[in-house]
């Protein structure tokens, strides 16, 4: 018989049976675990059996089985961590457990809910004044198969102590909030709390907008939210795709491992530099010109450069037709062009049209007589000119198809980006501008020229599918062959192509992205619903409302679902006292979180930097992030080599942009002065940066040039 819930005799004794009860249970769990990946393992043989029947159909039916059993086997296999953790007792004596994926046993009968089941929804949402006739609500923690801590919430303790229920532990979140981080994202699948419960379970449809500030679990959410429609609607939006943009490619190794931990490995990952095939940026342009790239202002510039004449073009055209000699000269092909364009905006869809206007025209410059004379030669005419190979080759040379980073090399001429900006940009602009895309060959692009690359694919239209085997990795975008930048990154071959639209859109850290930015995410979801991540106060686009404006654009018409989440679960109340002066000063009348723990350890100030790095490593047992200004990253980097190698993975060097979204138990914020005064946005990328630790903050001054 369990000890009441308000009895104190033998709690050792008492937990230690609770312990084992559970124990039970999860030893049952993972038996039928078995089962079940024995079950997958003969539908993937059944599989492969069905290409033996030497015919079409059993070689398409293989294929599908075997997939979809490598699809089941894989969901099995990433739930050995924490497959069980939690438990409901409800009035009327049931008891539900909770976990990562439905487990049932022998009759059918369930062993374990999916978190993401309405049955499992009062796990996250009963409270004491609302407890969906919940009593105890237990959390679970497991190592491997093995149960290792209990820690039970009391809804109802009269109930309790009717039913004989005893109570253990100290609270699942505080636990799970003071655990050490590692390089890593975890799941929090044990820990939602309900105001997260609700965003996560939030309608399908439509656009759920997401807000909070700073360690409020925005992103932790918006995974969740992934696993829970790809559990509830999974035809939907396996089928269409789930893609989730974050700000960074360190961002996205962070996160990475979360979806999986939730059974969960078909929605596509992507940095705002991935967002193109076959171009992988890292690198941000300094403020200034990361301003003037996202800007919608460049618009007109891209359209021009689309449609002027690509350089080293034939400047006439010259053949012969029974004697008589054809010229057009360039200002006639120069007319040819824009009245094609004006029919067909899209260059690469419109060589067949300028093909055609070129031999209308080589006709018109035959004698009156002779055209009228022959005017049933106008079709051998036609076929006669299209016929020859020197024609051909003109053809080419005149109206090459183009790729979109073609175009955009053909910008770095000052002079020719000068044509294209007339009365649209400075003259400062356009040598900053041009500067920069010369030492694109070098440098590789910009996480701010992704957008632009992107718009110009738009602009350049899709060339007529080539007749070759080979799958072009550009096809959908207007590229139409591997740059050398992406010949360099390779990253084209090794990842799943980009589709041209998704049937769910998560965007994290949305208040950073550019109006530009937010044209291409709105392409990708233009037949999407949407998932919005993020706080205002941590913009670091100079123009908030300008990209407030860009992302209702980009989410049009849709419904809106507008969820807050108003505590700050990752920081200490001293951390977050310190990094919420800057808020303020950043956006007066803000709402900030509430911090809901004190760790008795307020911000030092320091001003050595090597000191301050070893202090954090001696007193934390996971992470220490050193976040400096985007100029001064790599001159960290170089001093703290030795530490970075000695601290094997525990500390880490980021820039103040690439740290948007990831969390440390210690951070190193290096120079604020000079984060700050790095852009426009400085004063909040600052708060932002002070807001990555959980335990210890240390603030060192400016470092030796």
């Amino acid at each position: 018989m369990p000890q009441s819930a308000t009895s104190t005799a033998a709690p050792d004794r008492a937990s230690r049976a609770e312990m084992d009860a559970e124990q039970r249970h999860v030893d049952r769990v993972y038996e039928r675990l078995e089962v079940m990946r024995g079950h997958a393992r003969a539908y993937e043989a059944e599989g492969h059996r069905r290409a033996l029947f030497g015919n079409e159909g059993g070689l398409v039916e293989r294929d599908a089985i075997v997939y979809q059993a490598s699809v089941w086997l894989a969901r099995l296999d990433a739930q050995e961590e924490g497959l069980v953790f939690g438990r409901l007792d409800f009035e009327d004596g049931e008891a539900r457990h909770i976990g990562r994926i439905g487990v049932r046993d022998e009759d059918y009968e369930p062993l374990v809910v999916d978190w993401r089941a309405p049955a499992a929804a009062a796990f996250y949402q009963a409270t004491p004044a609302d407890r969906r006739e919940v009593v105890r609500r237990r959390t679970i923690r497991c190592v491997g198969p093995s149960v290792t801590r209990l820690d039970d919430d009391l809804l109802e303790p009269e109930l309790a102590e009717r039913l004989g229920l005893t109570v253990v532990g100290d609270g699942a979140l505080m636990a799970a909030l003071t655990r050490k981080r590692g390089t890593t994202m975890h799941d929090i699948v044990a820990t939602i709390q309900k105001e997260q419960d609700l965003a996560v379970r939030s309608p399908a449809d439509g656009a759920t907008i997401i807000t909070g500030g700073p360690g409020t679990g925005k992103t932790a959410v918006a995974l969740h939210r992934a696993a829970y429609l790809l559990f509830n609607e999974r035809k939907r939006f396996e089928a269409g795709g789930v893609l989730i943009v974050g700000p960074s490619p360190v961002f996205t190794a962070y996160i990475e491992q979360v979806l999986p931990s939730l059974g969960e490995h078909t929605a596509a990952l992507r940095s705002l530099g991935e967002l193109v095939d076959g171009v992988r940026a890292t690198r941000h342009d300094p403020a200034r010109l990361a301003a003037l790239k996202g800007s919608t202002a460049l618009l007109p510039v891209l359209g021009r450069a689309v449609r002027a004449t690509p350089p080293d073009t034939p400047r006439a055209f010259r053949t012969t037709y029974h004697g008589h000699v054809i010229q057009l000269d360039g200002g006639r092909l120069d007319a040819l062009r824009r009245a094609v364009l004006n029919r067909n905006p899209h260059p690469n869809a419109a060589r067949a049209t300028a093909e055609t206007a070129l031999v209308e025209a080589a006709w018109e410059r035959l004698p009156v007589e002779l055209r009228e004379r022959r005017r049933t030669e106008r079709s051998i005419f036609d076929r006669d000119l299209r016929d020859r190979t020197d024609f051909e080759l003109f053809v080419e040379e005149w109206w090459p198809y183009r790729n979109a980073l073609d175009v955009l090399r053909s910008c770095a001429d000052p002079a020719a980006l000068s044509g294209y900006a007339h009365g649209r940009l400075t003259p400062e602009q356009i040598e900053q501008l041009a500067a920069s895309w010369r030492d694109a060959d070098e440098t590789g692009p910009s996480v701010e020229d992704v957008p632009l690359v992107d718009e110009l694919a738009q602009l350049l239209g899709v060339p007529p599918a080539p007749e070759v085997e080979e799958e072009d990795p550009f096809e959908g975008t207007g590229v139409t062959e591997l740059s050398s930048w992406a010949e360099r990154t390779g990253s084209g071959a090794r990842r799943e192509r980009v589709r041209e639209a998704y049937a769910h859109v998560i965007v994290d850290e949305a208040q950073d992205l550019s109006p530009m930015q937010w044209r291409v995410v709105g392409r990708l979801g233009r037949r999407a619903s949407w998932t919005i991540v993020g706080d205002p106060v941590q913009s670091a686009w100079p123009d908030p409302r300008e990209s407030a404006e860009a992302m209702d654009a980009a989410l049009g018409d849709r419904a809106r679902h507008v969820h807050e989440l108003r505590t700050n679960y990752r920081n200490s109340a001293e951390i977050f006292e310190y990094a919420s002066r800057y808020a303020r000063k950043a956006a007066p009348d803000a709402v900030l979180p509430d911090a809901v723990r004190s760790t008795g350890f307020a911000p030092e100030e320091r001003t050595d930097l090597a000191g301050a790095v070893d202090d954090a490593l001696a007193a934390v047992e996971g992470t220490v992030g050193v976040i400096a200004a985007l100029g001064a990253r790599e001159r960290v980097a170089a001093l703290l080599a030795d530490r970075v190698e000695r601290a094997d993975g525990r500390l880490i060097v980021v820039n103040a942009l690439d740290a948007k979204g990831l969390e440390y138990d210690a951070a190193v914020v290096v120079d604020p002065d000079a984060i700050e005064g790095e852009s426009p946005a400085g004063t909040r990328t600052l708060y932002v940066a002070l807001t990555r630790a959980t335990q210890r903050l240390y603030v060192v001054g400016a470092i030796p040039a």
